[in-house]
Order: structure tokens, then sequence, then C-alpha cells
């Protein structure tokens, strides 16, 4: 689907914007006219078959007085859509259910239906490692974690989707809570969307990791410094206070690391569809409701 509109060339296809921007600028600059598309991951630059030769010895002309030396990094990758859709719903999902809470809707008690509880969890009652990520006890509980959530989220939106970056950070905190549940004593119980947030954190030091130049061509501290900073940052907001769980912080975030390594490898034209980031996007929503379905039906 990247062919040219009819009555046009396109003389420009890459995954990086200000690539696309630079050739418009110039075609612009001499009166050319041209369109700009984002398509399937890729940005594209198209003028009027007319004008396609004069067009092309601008650019060839512009690029041979401003030659550009090979980047010592890999380009970085374009932002996508629903990021900032991602986190509205993150944050109306928090929001409803401690609403929900708080009110014992439907006469049952939430916060016992859907607390992950070592020993439950491990004995089968699986909904509670997901259902626990959209519980708190009380107004700073999720305030923190709408603000870090919401940064993080946001900024993992761009880099992979709004829809790809939450199903990820749903299905990566489920099991850092499943992890958790493993490591600790049986009557050890937790709550809160922290261990989601820090599986954010996990995705955005893994695209940072993905996003690295060449290894012969950089030194270690540099090449590894998105995940020093992101170890760094675990420790600076994910430890401290009484009821801080830190072991769902440390196995969120390695659970975010560990998935989202697996989810760079989606190639750019898949991640730039709608369709597929409406999909995703939905599925993230089905894992919680779910969740919250068989947990609120084995409460009852």
């Amino acid at each position: 689907m990247d062919e040219s509109p009819v009555g046009f060339e396109t003389l420009v296809k890459t995954p990086v914007r200000a690539e696309c921007s630079e050739s418009r600028l110039v075609l612009t600059s001499v009166g050319i006219p041209n369109r700009v598309v984002f398509r399937d991951g890729l940005w594209m630059l198209f003028v009027r078959d007319e004008h396609a030769a004069r067009a092309r010895a601008e650019l060839r002309a512009f690029h041979e007085e401003n030659p550009v030396e090979a980047p010592d990094q890999t380009a970085p990758l374009p932002a996508f859509e629903g990021a900032t859709a991602g986190v509205l719903v993150y944050a109306i999902t928090l929001a409803l259910v401690a609403l929900y809470t708080a009110h014992r809707t439907y006469g049952l008690e939430w916060l016992e239906a859907g607390q992950m509880q070592s020993g439950q969890v491990l004995s089968g009652q699986w909904w509670r490692i997901v259902t626990a990520l959209t519980l708190h006890l009380d107004a700073g509980h999720i305030g923190s974690n709408l603000v870090f959530g919401s940064v993080f989220g946001l900024l993992a939106g761009r880099a992979f989707g709004g829809g790809v970056a939450w199903l990820t950070i749903v299905v990566a905190g489920s099991l850092g809570n499943l992890a958790n549940a493993l490591v600790q004593p049986a009557t050890h119980t937790s709550i809160g969307a922290s261990t989601a947030v820090f599986a954010a954190l996990g995705l955005l030091v893994a695209h940072a990791l993905r996003n690295r130049g060449p290894a012969r061509r950089e030194r270690a501290l540099r090449r590894w410094s998105p995940l020093i900073g992101g170890v760094v940052l675990l420790a600076m907001t994910g430890v401290g206070g009484e009821r801080t769980d830190v072991m769902a912080h440390v196995t969120g975030f390695l659970a975010g690391l560990v998935v989202s390594l697996l989810v760079t490898f989606i190639p750019l034209a898949l991640l730039g569809r709608p369709a597929v980031q409406r999909t995703t996007g939905v599925a993230a929503l089905l894992i919680v409701l779910g969740a919250w379905i068989v947990g609120l039906a084995a409460a009852g």
C-alpha cells in the first residue's frame, strides 16, 4: 500500500521524519508543489509527474552541496499515534476501579476479590496478577501511579503506538506480579499499578537499547546508558516507604525489559498500521476486563 497516487511520483520514502521534512523544505523553497504522507511506518514525499525531473535535480544538487556524514547511531524510530488515548484509558480505568472499590459496587468487596496474594495466585487464582494492577489503597497511592504511569505510558506509546505499548505493559506487569508471587511467602499481599508502571520503564529501556548504534563504535558506558539510567530511576522512585513492595517494582521492571526486548523487533510497518494499534489496545482492555469478570464471579 505504498504506491504513489495517480499522477504523482515518490521521491522520498524513509522512516525518519526529519529526512522527509528536509527534502520537502528544499522543494518548497524553489516553488515545486509536493505532498507528504505517513503510511505503514514510512514518511513519503510525492510530487506531480511533470515536476519529478526538476525535483530530483534540485534534491541531488542540495545533497551534493550539503553532504551528510554517516551518523554514529542508528536513526531514531518515528513516533506513533495513540499514546495520548492510551494514557486516558489508563487513567479512566484506575479511577473507575477506585470508585467501584470504595462503593462496593454490586455488593462485592473488590479489594478482596482482586488483590494479589501469593498463595492464592499459586493455587490457581491467576486473575489476581492482572486485577491487582488496578487496585490502590488511598488517594496518594493512586495519584503517584497515575503521574508516573502517565509519563512512562505516554513515552512508550509514542515509541510503539498506544495499543502495542499498553498491551505490552499489561502483559509485563501481570508477569511481574506472577514473579513476585513466586518469590514471596504465601501470605504476601500486593496491589497497585506500580508493577505495570515499572514494566513501562522496562519497555522504554528496551527501546533505547534496541536503538543503539553498532557496539564497535560506542564505548560500553555509552551503549548501556539506557539500562543504567533505568536501574538508577528504579532505585530512586521504586524503593522507599513502609508499604512499598520493592520486589514487585523490581519484577515489574525485569518483566517489562524481557517482554519488551521481543516487542522491539516488531516491524515499523506493522506499528504504523492503525488496525494493529486498535486491535492490541482492545486486547489490553479485554485482558483487564476479563480478569475482573472472573475474579468478581469467583468472589460472588
